[in-house]
């Protein structure tokens, strides 16, 4: 995160002693990325984090693969994805190659009888249907409809559901989530040409600090394992943390497109960037205005990456027969662009209420079992005239 943010208590001095006022000290973490040199943030605990009971039992997540070589364009239901109670169990990976996961989610039921961990991984939680809050040891995040949430890794967390009917699209990424450099000065501000501000960001609030000791369940996923950690003490045990190193959350309601007089590449449309892909919002706007303009996006070849569309909402302009909830893959290797028709029939019209979120990936994805139970099978066919 590339703004400065912080909760409760600590000392005004880093790394000196900080007193209980029942006496002691409290325990200093330091919550980092990047080994030391990447973003961080000092956490003041009244238990040591270290605290491991016991190591109950440690299994494979790993995700299935059906395919992994691909040239094919696929189009995934995602509302086929079937609902279940448990939050870790409803989640799907549908898409994956060595820097990420995308995966679809349906739970039905708060995560509340265990926290959990991601040690590899950063996540985006796109919420297509649900309202809640996200709770975490850096304190509380609101969520409804429309909100990116960005969970660091190593973050431990638990989600309240005020719904039963949730649907979320995922991405599991190994290198930090960044707002993108090109919106930003050389210390990190967003310009004035960026399309959100540090304004748009929803921050953690309401810090919970929990001074209990017992058995507590924290399930760790690591390289394909989830490994199930019995801790000594509550982990949401922090009264105080300062630092640029924390959960937060973004509403695509806040994405303030870029339009022109012409049809604008993706680019304009990125929200989030890391190493190894980049995520886009497609938001309502003002189509091009050159009274030659033609709205659908041209034809492109996916020359260096793999494209990935989750379509949330609205009207989507370049395809035939999508719907709610849909994920399209176009590969790299295969040119695409507006289904026919659609480029004609989108000539004259000045706006559009398309609602998705993209990803472009710069290494192949490979597509999972649970993707290909989901898939419509002729996707791929539906350019030819």
């Amino acid at each position: 995160m590339p703004i400065y943010h912080h909760l409760g208590k600590f000392p005004q001095k880093r790394h000196t002693q900080f007193e209980k006022p029942t006496g002691g000290l409290y325990y200093e973490q330091l919550f980092g990325t990047e080994g030391f040199i990447g973003h961080s943030s000092l956490l003041y605990e009244i238990h040591r984090p270290t605290q491991v009971k016991e190591i109950l039992k440690s299994y494979s997540v790993a995700p299935k693969i059906a395919i992994d070589k691909n040239i094919k364009a696929l189009l995934l239901k995602g509302f086929d994805v079937k609902p279940k109670e448990d939050f870790l169990k409803s989640r799907k990976p549908m898409l994956v190659n060595a820097d990420c996961i995308i995966g679809l989610a349906a739970p039905q039921k708060s995560l509340r009888t265990y926290f959990y961990k991601n040690a590899d991984s950063d996540e985006m939680l796109f919420i297509h249907k649900g309202k809640g809050k996200l709770r975490t040891m850096m304190g509380n995040i609101p969520f409804t409809f429309g909100d990116y949430l960005i969970i660091p890794r190593g973050m431990i967390y638990q989600i309240d559901f005020d719904t039963t009917d949730n649907r979320i699209f995922y991405v599991e990424s190994h290198s930090p989530f960044y707002t993108p450099k090109r919106y930003k000065s050389s210390s990190g501000q967003l310009l004035e040409h960026s399309p959100f501000c540090e304004r748009d960001f929803i921050l953690p609030n309401e810090l919970e600090t929990f001074d209990e000791k017992g058995d507590f369940i924290i399930k760790i996923k690591k390289e394909g394992m989830m490994h199930e950690v019995l801790y000594a003490t509550h982990p949401f045990d922090v009264v105080g943390w300062d630092g640029y190193n924390f959960p937060f959350g973004f509403s695509i309601h806040n994405f303030e497109p870029i339009t022109g007089r012409v049809h604008q590449p993706p680019p304009v449309h990125q929200t989030f960037e890391t190493a190894n892909f980049v995520v886009c919002s497609f938001c309502p706007r003002l189509y091009d205005y050159h009274p030659k303009s033609i709205p659908a996006p041209y034809n492109h070849s996916n020359i260096d990456s793999d494209e990935v569309l989750y379509y949330v909402d609205g009207d989507f302009m370049s395809r035939n027969n999508i719907e709610q909830g849909h994920i399209t893959l176009h590969p790299k290797g295969i040119p695409h662009g507006p289904a026919p028709g659609a480029m004609e029939r989108s000539i004259g019209q000045t706006v559009t209420q398309e609602l998705a979120v993209m990803v472009d990936t710069f290494r192949p994805l490979m597509v999972t079992e649970e993707a290909m139970a989901i898939d419509d099978g002729k996707y791929y066919k539906s350019w030819v005239e």
